[in-house]
């Protein structure tokens, strides 16, 4: 013990007294805490007598200071969470003993948006040991948090944080819209996308290392495959961290803990249903020992949520006259609708199979429509197995080895609406031909073949492993780190019951009436072998894979008067490599199967990094007004062998001048790589005529060259963020908390496409000049004319081109997003259980984006497809023994939907959730083994979400599933055993 306290003592800073300095060894599982409310020095004795631990604090710090109340079979690390809760001190572990340090874990950074974290040391934007991210905010979400939350999936926990934004790949958006990215998963994974600044800008490590990545390209890591139920806690820094962590950590780094030091076993049961419409059910089993020098967990977890039909909610659908909205239904129905030769359109009659239609039956002037979303799922049927394993050794009294694996299946099924529509061109030979005035020409059919091929259906399964391994020696008081770690991630999507128009084309011109296609009636006549021989698919598989190493070092350097001026060093290796691998049978004769062309090879990053935390004014040095000060500098080297190298610093300050008040700042800069996919170039390329509106051609419409696919030399994104703001913890008023941080991102050389709005570039100038070229230089004209991928379906010479649309994918736009993020709390004692009520949220000023180069910048705040300004979530719970009552309110502002004329307003969206918990068995229920049985109730009032006009490309929908999602009530009911 004695050179342990010596080395803590150092770290403090302070004259320090050793509360319990036991000779056995300390506890690490659950024991039994009776402590009462009493003087916080006797309180720290009696809890160090239970749990063996060492805990060392000055005298100054604990005078004045009363503990809160600990009774149950607990950890040692809930316990002591609960005993300082509301003290305004925080806990460090230094050299194995327990350092108590003026400040307030709590509001470190922003808070919990739940409760106060049950581990005290937070360490995610930071790689110095025992040191939080200074001047950085953090939310942390322990596990207490967590099951007060109701919420069975990592998804829906993050989701629900005020600074996520729906928008991006995720289960509820993709189908539903093509905005931010979501068209690019097709495996109907989930993602969290802070800030809205996009999926791929926030960087996901478990355990503080990355695994492999999903989507297109690897746009983001997929949090549908970790287990909740291994999860400790969840570490949210909504900063900028590429400093500290390497690419992608733009918006923030999302750090999921798991729960590698548990005890035990622990058996879970949940069951639940959105109120008979989807049912869910979930089972995971946990499993953990320690023994000297030695620790072991096992996780298992295994989930199934049905699918919910669009067909059980009003709001989806694509006729929207009862909502007052137009009618979007698709003209592709069935029976469908002819077109002549002379254009005019004829409505094939009901109730007939088109084997004895006539012209005379035809509905002249009639266009049958069709709903397709009404028949689909709005949600997939899931089913996903976890396997989780770690493990350390102690392999001498300074060696430690620590190895941990992740894996995953996920497999999925929904019924989509049908994306691969036809107009079938129906030559004369047909013996089911019909011509409506009589021309004895071809026409053309609007179909839907859902009667014949039955519904699109979308399925697959992703399978992912996550791996790492390290060795931590310690020499002194330095700690130096050597790992690795192996992720892989492999998707496999099917698209079923969808045509091949080439052998269509040939059943259309089938003389044969027994073998011949027919589309003039109902679906119900067609020869099963003519539809299996139509029948085509659309499969797919990604493949992504990740190596890295890594060598690290952190301890301190020298003493100042305020402590140990602190480094963290190291060097890091990252391989990663991306397949993609299409089997395309929709268009020819045969299937073509086939790697997609011109993906980059394999990606690899060197990088060098160092942090130094300097304590400037602490307890041993402190004057009025600065009772202490921190700063850190950081800075990161990447190297990357596809387009070169990036520098990225950060700084941080965080100021105590008086107790309970914590001012702080930082800022860095960040920077996001190109994904895979983005970096085709010209092997995914479109160059194509068409005529588009212009109001200054005197017809009022131009010829143009419009350019679609992938832009060459896509470099990385870069940002430049700062943020500021404060936290008070009183402790004048034990339990109260606020944090408020005010944060300005300026985002430059953002990758994306303006695709969706080509039709829009020469009418709306101001927004897309950047991305338009007038009067082309014939030659440039004639190199795209000469390009293989060129089609020219107006049948232009290239002097009869007045401009270049450039609708690719390459760095266009320029994004600077400030607002606020801001926690209050009070969690004081009330009728013999503690009252825990406060608010979360987020307010968004302002988010200037230039669409293109040398537009103007438009303010996208509160519009569609974008944030909206305020998004709250408030708490109330009441918690005693083994009880536990807690009720959510969470907000989603209000938003102008300006892609429909005329503009419409949204109404804002408030929905309540309520969990309820009770301990049965132990000291008075208040043992945490035993029975612990729980009902959730999300959305418990049922609001449906605000009505939107939302068209996409192919459907239509009557809400907003980025702002919003379809569930209705869900009520859960679970059971959880530990023994």
């Amino acid at each position: 013990m004695t050179m342990k306290f010596f080395a803590a003592v150092l770290a403090s800073g302070v004259s320090a007294t050793a509360l319990y300095a036991p000779s056995a060894c300390a506890q690490t599982g659950e024991q039994t805490y009776n402590i009462e409310a009493q003087r916080l020095s006797d309180a720290l004795r009696k809890y160090s007598e239970i749990s063996g631990r060492e805990v060392i604090a000055a005298s100054s710090l604990l005078e004045g200071r009363r503990s809160n109340r600990v009774r149950g079979r607990l950890s040692p690390d809930a316990a002591l969470s609960r005993l300082l809760s509301g003290t305004g001190l925080t806990i460090e572990l230094v050299e194995g003993a327990w350092v108590l340090r003026s400040g307030n874990a709590d509001a470190v950074g922003l808070g919990s948006t739940e409760v106060p974290s049950s581990e005290a040391i937070i360490v995610t934007g930071s790689r110095i040991r025992g040191a939080g991210p200074v001047g950085s905010p953090v939310v942390s979400i322990d596990r207490e948090a967590i099951e007060k939350s109701g919420f069975a999936t990592v998804q829906q926990m993050l989701q629900s944080l005020p600074q996520n934004f729906g928008g991006g790949s995720n289960e509820t958006t993709t189908g539903a819209t093509t905005r931010n990215g979501t068209g690019n998963d097709a495996t109907l994974g989930s993602s969290i996308n802070l800030r809205g600044l996009g999926t791929s800008s926030t960087l996901v490590l478990i355990d503080g290392s990355r695994p492999a990545l999903g989507g297109v390209g690897g746009l983001f890591t997929d949090i549908s495959l970790i287990p909740m139920g291994a999860v400790e806690r969840l570490e949210v820094l909504t900063d900028g961290a590429s400093a500290i962590y390497g690419a992608d950590a733009v918006a923030g780094v999302v750090n999921v803990r798991l729960r590698n030091r548990f005890e035990g076993a622990e058996t879970m049961l949940r069951a639940g249903t959105a109120d008979g419409d989807m049912t869910e059910v979930q089972f995971s089993q946990l499993f953990g020992k320690a023994w000297g020098g030695g620790r072991l967990v096992l996780a298992y977890q295994f989930s199934e949520r049905g699918s919910l039909a669009a067909a059980t909610r009003d709001f989806a659908r694509e006729d929207l006259r009862p909502f007052g909205g137009p009618d979007y239904r698709s003209l592709y129905g069935v029976p469908g609708t002819i077109r002549a030769a002379n254009n005019r359109i004829f409505g094939i009659p009901a109730g007939q199979d088109g084997r004895n239609l006539t012209a005379a039956q035809l509905l002249p002037g009639v266009q049958n429509r069709r709903d397709q979303r009404e028949p689909s799922d709005l949600l997939p049927r899931q089913r996903v197995h976890s396997l989780y394993a770690s493990g350390e050794i102690e392999l001498s009294d300074t060696l430690t080895f620590r190895a941990s694996g992740l894996a995953a299946e996920r497999r999925y099924r929904k019924v989509n609406n049908s994306n691969f529509l036809r107009t079938v061109r129906v030559p004369v030979t047909n013996p089911f031909y019909v011509d409506p005035i009589g021309t004895n020409q071809p026409v053309t059919v609007l179909y839907s073949f859902v009667n014949d091929l039955g519904p699109q259906i979308n399925s697959g399964r992703v399978r992912a492993i996550s791996l790492s391994s390290s060795l931590e020696q310690e020499i002194g008081p330095w700690r130096m780190s050597l790992g690795g770690a192996y992720g892989a991630q492999k998707g496999r999507a099917f698209t079923d019951n969808v045509f091949n128009s080439a052998r269509l084309a040939a059943a259309l011109a089938d003389t044969n009436r027994a073998t011949a296609f027919n589309v003039f009636g109902d679906g119900s006549a067609n020869n099963p072998a003519t539809i299996a021989a139509i029948r085509g698919h659309y499969n797919t598989v990604d493949d992504f894979r990740t190596w890295s190493a890594a060598l690290r070092a952190d301890g301190p350097l020298f003493a100042l008067p305020a402590g140990d001026v602190r480094l963290a060093a190291g060097a890091e290796y990252r391989r990663e490599a991306y397949d993609y691998f299409v089997d395309n049978d929709l268009s020819t004769l045969v299937p073509n199967a086939a790697p997609y062309p011109g993906l980059p090879g394999p990606r690899k990053v060197k990088s060098v990094y160092a942090e130094l935390l300097v304590p400037i004014f602490g307890a041993d040095n402190a004057v009025p007004g600065f009772r202490k000060l921190d700063l850190t500098l950081a800075g990161r080297i990447e190297d990357y062998n596809q387009f070169g190298r990036t520098e990225n610093p950060k700084m941080g300050m965080r100021w105590e001048p008086v107790e309970g008040v914590a001012l702080r700042t930082s800022y860095g800069t960040s920077f996001r790589a190109p994904l895979f996919d983005e970096q085709l170039g010209e092997n995914l390329s479109l160059f194509t005529t068409t005529t588009v509106a212009n109001p200054a051609s005197p017809s009022g419409s131009s010829n143009v060259l419009a350019l679609f696919g992938y832009a060459p030399d896509i470099r990385p994104e870069k940002a430049t963020t700062w943020t500021a703001g404060f936290d008070i913890a009183p402790p004048s008023l034990p339990g109260l908390k606020a944090s408020l941080t005010y944060y300005d991102v300026d985002y430059r050389d953002r990758i994306g496409s303006v695709t969706e709005d080509y039709l829009r570039f020469l009418t709306r100038r101001d927004l897309f000049g950047g991305v338009v070229t007038d009067n082309p230089p014939i030659d440039l004209v004639q190199f795209y004319f000469n390009k293989p991928t060129f089609s020219n379906l107006i049948n232009i010479t290239p002097g009869q081109v007045v401009a270049i649309l450039d609708g690719r994918t390459r760095n266009l736009a320029r994004e600077r997003q400030r607002g606020i993020d801001f926690d209050i709390g009070y969690a004081p004692e009330f009728a013999g259980g503690i009252l825990d009520f406060g608010i979360s949220g987020t307010h968004i000023f302002s988010i200037k984006r230039q669409l293109t180069p040398g537009a103007t910048s438009s303010d996208f705040v509160g519009l569609f497809a974008n944030p909206v300004e305020w998004r709250l979530r408030g708490r109330m719970g009441w918690s005693t023994g083994g009880f536990s009552a807690n009720a959510f309110v969470n907000y989603i502002d209000g938003y102008t939907n300006q892609v429909v004329t005329p503009i419409e307003s949204v109404s804002s969206w408030t929905t309540v959730d309520l969990s309820v918990s009770q301990r049965i068995g132990g000291a008075g229920g208040e043992d945490r083994r035993g029975l612990q049985l729980g009902l959730s109730i999300q959305n418990l009032f049922d609001r449906d979400p605000p009505y939107v006009n939302n068209r996409s490309n192919t459907s239509a929908l009557g809400y907003d599933p980025e702002k919003s999602n379809p569930l209705g009530r869900m009520i859960s009911i679970q059971a959880v055993i530990r023994w």
